[in-house]
């Protein structure tokens, strides 16, 4: 029986899920009491070969139809130890990563989940290096919030939170970490860290990914409490779309002054975002970049909030 049980949700990218394990093959820790538990929606990974390991590695297939909520859940049905880890496909773990979540999960009787900080290189691209930053904007404390990219917990404890929502396709983590924090505390710690290998580094993909993580937006409201501190990201984004659209909508009829007026209502919350994160990243990304960020990040996450309304948007 497993100590530790890391439950990774798999589909396409062979490289990046390699690195994943291998990072966690190299923790400091007593590896004889780890297991990964990989479950992929690409049937070609019985092909790969996988290098030797010093853990219990278990491939499982899973239908494509399968949410990432529900990939986690069988995962969780599957494993055996005592703690669950919970790591998306390309992530790559400091050596540290089980002794601090161990650490500090275990170090108030309060705590219910612990995650550790991201990383990037000082050569990542200013994109990556924002969404870094805004990863970190709270460390060593308890937050609100917590991704499902890097999660650690008890499985008594994730039995008791009732699982990942399997029917959000997006969004799962909001939900899940909600009704976790109901139950105890979620803490974000410096003491280790990750490289998300995965992130996004160009608008151009980060656009369209941005309108498919948006698509759950609504769907997750439903059978929860929204706190005041989630309505700004829920009510920006289209409000600074519908801004836009209105804007370019009276410039066409000649009516400039209200396309400005519109125009200058959708730059306010773009400043006021662009401004907060450009004090968080202190220089280390200039402030043409972040606002370039914001003005892609907004409209793609008000047309994912749209059209996810209508119908499930592929992840490409």
């Amino acid at each position: 029986m497993a100590n530790v049980s890391f439950i990774i949700p798999h589909k396409g990218r062979f490289e990046m899920l390699l690195q994943t394990i291998e990072s966690v093959n190299k923790q400091d820790f007593d590896l004889s009491q780890v297991e990964i538990i990989v479950v992929s929606q690409t049937p070609s990974i019985q092909e790969v070969e996988f290098p030797t390991l010093n853990v219990d590695l278990s491939v499982i297939i899973r239908p494509e139809s399968d949410t990432i909520s529900a990939l986690r859940n069988y995962g969780v049905k599957e494993s055996s130890g005592e703690y669950l880890a919970f790591l998306d496909a390309d992530i790559y773990l400091s050596a540290n990563w089980i002794q601090s979540m161990l650490s500090e999960l275990q170090s108030t009787s309060s705590r219910i989940i612990t995650s550790a900080v991201q990383i990037c290189e000082p050569s990542a691209p200013s994109l990556e290096k924002i969404r870094t930053h805004l990863s970190n904007a709270e460390i060593d404390v308890d937050v609100n919030f917590l991704p499902g990219r890097n999660l650690f917990m008890t499985t008594e404890s994730f039995h008791k939170v009732g699982g990942f929502p399997e029917h959000l396709v997006t969004c799962e983590d909001y939900f899940f970490t909600d009704k976790a924090a109901k139950l105890g505390s979620l803490f974000y710690t410096s003491k280790a860290n990750y490289i998300h290998l995965g992130e996004d580094k160009e608008l151009g993909s980060m656009f369209s990914k941005e309108i498919w993580r948006g698509q759950s937006n609504l769907q997750s409201l439903q059978g929860r409490n929204i706190p005041l501190r989630e309505w700004p990201s829920l009510i920006v984004p289209p409000a600074i779309f519908a801004c836009l659209i209105s804007a370019c909508f009276f410039l066409l009829l000649g009516l400039q002054n209200a396309s400005l007026t519109f125009l200058l209502l959708a730059l306010i919350p773009v400043t006021a975002y662009t401004l907060r994160l450009w004090r968080i990243a202190k220089s280390d990304v200039t402030i043409g970049n972040i606002l370039l960020f914001y003005a892609c990040y907004f409209p793609a996450r008000a047309l994912g909030t749209f059209v996810g309304v209508f119908k499930t948007i592929k992840v490409k």
